[in-house]
């Protein structure tokens, strides 16, 4: 028991190493809240452009671009994309290294997110749809006053998941030098040469980090299937 406080001492208390735990959790939540904020707005935009030529069958330039961003962002590994961001698109740029995570992250957040919005407009009931037609209403008031909220109750959980997601995937920000939590164990690791306990704090951070996002899911859903009652 003593070797356990004694290594969790080193590890946190000594040299003052907890301040590169508490910089791994402020850039991993930053990064994560600001790629989720960028990954909604492209995904919305991309999942009402391919929607729109879907019901329509207009505007298919619009959502072929929309479908060659999500099968080549789907496609390709999101620490290759991070690495393409930085070491090509940002090479002869100075830029803050958290700014180029939340770029990355944000990119690949709205191809997921996209195909959740999607899924959640094509869920909702085609006879509201059809109603809101035939009461007069153009395609984008029908999005507007009937589709949207429906879609964004059912693609809740998905997008909650999706941010969940992504604050474990920030971890893949090492590869280019963020310090982010896992980073953060790996210079207390490379200091203390006890890799066990550095690991062991971050997993259990990361543990609370997700049980707390996943309770707050949980409260919005409610909320949202209480509204649509009323």
């Amino acid at each position: 028991m003593m070797n356990i406080f004694n290594d969790l001492k080193d590890t946190l208390i000594t040299d003052n190493r907890y301040k590169f735990i508490l910089e791994g959790i402020s850039n991993t939540l930053i990064i994560a809240f600001f790629a989720v904020i960028i990954g909604i707005f492209i995904g919305i935009v991309i999942a009402l452009a391919r929607t729109y030529y879907d019901k329509t069958k207009k505007g298919r330039i619009f959502s072929s671009i929309g479908k060659l961003y999500t099968d080549i962002i789907r496609g390709t590994p999101s620490t290759l994309q991070l690495m393409i961001i930085y070491y090509i698109i940002f090479q002869s740029v100075d830029v803050n290294i958290v700014f180029v995570g939340i770029i990355a992250f944000g990119i690949n957040s709205g191809a997921y997110v996209a195909e959740i919005i999607r899924g959640g407009i094509n869920s909702v009931d085609k006879g509201q749809i059809e109603a809101g037609y035939a009461l007069g209403l153009n395609y984008g008031q029908v999005m507007r006053y009937i589709v949207l909220k429906p879609a964004v109750k059912n693609s809740l959980p998905s997008l909650g998941n999706e941010f969940i997601t992504l604050v474990k995937e920030t971890s893949i920000g090492a590869y280019i030098g963020i310090i982010e939590l896992t980073k953060a164990s790996d210079i207390i690791a490379s200091r203390t040469y006890n890799y066990f306990m550095p690991l062991i704090v971050v997993a259990i951070i990361y543990l609370v980090i997700t049980f707390i996002l996943s309770k707050l899911v949980s409260i919005m859903e409610r909320r949202l299937n209480n509204d649509t009652r009323n």
